[in-house]
């Protein structure tokens, strides 16, 4: 597939990203793939997975396309780190490697742009997932297919927001000319509507869909403010 026809296909569609944290109930491939076949059920456009081993089974269990990511550590550049890393979610079947495309230093030294000529010379396309303006467009220019807003409230020196940087959103979708993807803290069908009208040309949403730990631990904490 190549990247006009994907980014047609996700024209003002939802991806939805079935993933859970280590030691949530629900990581487990099984689990992973059921709320994958759900967001199929439900109309969603796309999927988005971690891990090489349950972006293989999504691909196999749904015929939507699978955005995958390796998700290894929590500090610094964790999201599909290295080349290594990249080039085993693109074997696994994932039509499009999601990559922190941050300033940070990459573990294994490489830089973005050799990530995504990595990714590249497989077949399979590359998402930019960035915190920042001039890092979207930096990743733009470095050959991304898309660049999506994931990381902005997660990189040190961004804003903290309880909702989605739609701010970022518009920016983006101005500067430059490859899809730009709203992700991060969108909590409603209603700020998954004004991502797409501030220029998004899809949105992922995560936690609201397939999160219940979550979810259920904010309705908690409602019940529990004085």
């Amino acid at each position: 597939m190549t990247a006009q026809e994907l980014a047609n296909s996700l024209q003002g569609k939802l991806i939805v990203s079935c993933q859970a944290p280590p030691g949530d109930p629900m990581r487990e491939t099984g689990t992973l793939v059921r709320l994958a076949r759900s967001a199929v059920a439900g109309g969603g456009a796309a999927i988005r997975a971690n891990e090489p081993e349950v972006v293989a089974a999504i691909v196999a269990a749904v015929e939507l396309p699978v955005i995958g990511l390796w998700k290894d550590g929590d500090v610094g550049v964790y999201i599909t780190p290295t080349v290594r890393h990249a080039l085993a979610v693109a074997e696994a079947g994932a039509v499009v490697v999601a990559a922190d495309a941050t300033d940070r230093p990459r573990p294994d030294g490489s830089t973005f742009a050799e990530l995504v000529a990595a990714v590249h010379a497989t077949g399979a396309l590359v998402m930019a997932d960035v915190s920042t303006l001039a890092e979207g467009v930096t990743a733009a220019g470095q050959g991304a297919d898309f660049v999506s807003t994931t990381l902005s409230g997660y990189v040190p020196g961004t804003p903290k927001q309880t909702g989605p940087d739609l701010d970022l959103v518009a920016a983006l979708s101005a500067a430059i000319d490859v899809p730009v993807v709203a992700e991060g803290r969108i909590n409603t069908p209603e700020d998954a509507a004004e991502a797409l009208a501030r220029g998004a040309h899809s949105v992922v949403v995560g936690t609201a869909i397939t999160a219940p730990t979550a979810l259920t631990a904010r309705f908690v904490a409602g019940l529990t403010r004085p």
